[in-house]
């Protein structure tokens, strides 16, 4: 639900919430609720002076997780962005522990694609348009995982030829674009879900 209105009138609908549940014999969980108030970054700063309270229980959120997916109250990327980043470069570092056991063209590549790159393709068409600080992130994390594949050391030449030619991998911005085609072309062809195609 969405609206439009001043932190004063936020009290009041919450509230108004409350008794239409009610109402219709329903309850508003307060332990899942939560509201993400949009606007500058400077905005939800104020916001939160005015500490709205629902059932005893804070529900003003700066960020909000929807999917998985990281959203923050000035709808930028960023704690998403690191988010995916953290985890896929934790997943490297335990796989670098265990590469000298692993074979490069069975085991190391299909580890890599199940916890990392799955990882940086979940919801990437949020991605699309924004700005390239946040897409470099996730590449980071792919240029990581190139090099643990592959045995080469940081500081190795010939990332973007192992990347392309060898792995076959598209970068961050080349995967939005193949993510985002891919779901129109179904789309357009009748093949995507009714939900999508409407």
């Amino acid at each position: 639900m969405s609206f439009y209105g001043c932190p004063c009138e936020t009290q009041g609908l919450l509230y108004g919430l409350q008794s239409l549940d009610t109402t219709f014999r329903l309850k508003l969980n307060a332990d899942k609720t939560e509201l993400l108030w949009f606007g500058t970054k400077i905005l939800p700063l104020c916001v939160m002076a005015g500490f709205l309270v629902y059932a005893s229980v804070q529900i003003l959120f700066l960020q909000v997780r929807v999917l998985g997916v990281a959203i923050s109250s000035d709808l930028s990327l960023e704690k998403h962005a690191s988010n995916v980043s953290a985890t896929g470069f934790h997943h490297l570092r335990q796989l670098r522990r265990i590469r000298r056991s692993v074979n490069r063209d069975s085991a190391a590549t299909q580890i890599v694609h199940s916890f990392v790159t799955s990882r940086v393709d979940y919801c990437n068409a949020v991605f699309a348009g924004g700005p390239k600080v946040t897409k470099n992130k996730l590449q980071r994390v792919l240029n990581a995982a190139a090099r643990v594949v592959t045995g080469t050391r940081k500081f190795d030449r010939g990332l973007s030829q192992l990347l392309h030619a060898e792995l076959h991998w598209l970068d961050v911005p080349e995967r939005v674009k193949y993510k985002l085609s891919f779901m129109v072309h179904g789309c357009l062809s009748g093949c995507a879900p009714q939900y999508l195609a409407t």
